[in-house]
């Protein structure tokens, strides 16, 4: 039997969107493109056990609305574990709460994005390192992608090569080796999934003298993210 691409769900997205699109392991599954029974999901905030790494064709792992500074138990056992499944080379791709808890289990820095919170559809800019990488080489430079953070990466785990940027972000994406990427960017969302955060964030925004109604109309639709994932996912046949 060929062996899966494990989704590891770090958390549930807004209500109203779930009732309207499901939530953040239904939109990377889409995303990814692979039939459904090379697909498994674990979710790990509710005490799911992860397989063997060896055992799994590739791991995406996705957003939360969870902090990786809390240390919360299901969390530090999922960090533990990505330990072993870089160890084993095996795939892998964390988005968002994903690219924090992956940077911060290789022995990076999480913490509180110093430029505040990002939120919209933004310019991801690939410097020389991306523009030739495995995952992201080659698609248009800047990405057009969608964000929605308040915690970054703010120092990278020794090893790790930088790939992308953004203005409110210096660690946009970021590989080890290969086979590893984060990607603070959600390259699983929709226009109306990041119009949903940006108006769930609009006080926050406005307290930090950002503009909500400006950030949502730039939003728009882009396949970028969508490439990304499709890319990965070939890259675990």
């Amino acid at each position: 039997m060929m062996s899966r691409i494990l989704v590891i769900k770090t958390g549930t997205t807004l209500p109203s969107l779930l009732a309207a699109q499901g939530d953040f392991e239904d939109w990377v599954i889409f995303g990814l493109g692979a039939p459904s029974d090379r697909i498994s999901v674990a979710d790990v905030q509710t005490g799911a056990p992860l397989p063997a790494p060896r055992d799994v064709a590739g791991i995406v792992i996705t957003g939360s609305h969870s902090m990786v500074t809390d240390h919360e138990a299901w969390s530090e056992r999922t960090a533990a574990w990505l330990c072993d499944a870089v160890e084993q080379h095996t795939p892998i791709l964390g988005i968002c709460y994903g690219h924090q808890l992956l940077a911060y289990a290789l022995g990076g820095e999480v913490g509180d994005n110093p430029r505040g919170n990002e939120t919209g559809t933004v310019n991801v800019y690939l410097n020389e390192t991306g523009a030739t990488d495995r995952l992201l080489g080659g698609l248009a430079n800047p990405l057009r992608v969608h964000v929605s953070h308040q915690q970054s990466v703010l120092n990278l785990p020794i090893g790790a090569q930088l790939l992308a940027w953004s203005d409110r972000d210096q660690h946009q994406a970021f590989s080890i080796g290969d086979n590893v990427w984060g990607v603070q960017f959600h390259p699983e969302f929709n226009a109306a999934a990041v119009r949903a955060y940006t108006e769930d964030d609009r006080e926050i925004l406005r307290a930090e003298g950002q503009d909500p109604d400006r950030i949502s109309a730039q939003i728009e639709e882009t396949s970028h993210g969508t490439e990304i994932l499709q890319r990965f996912a070939r890259l675990t046949l």
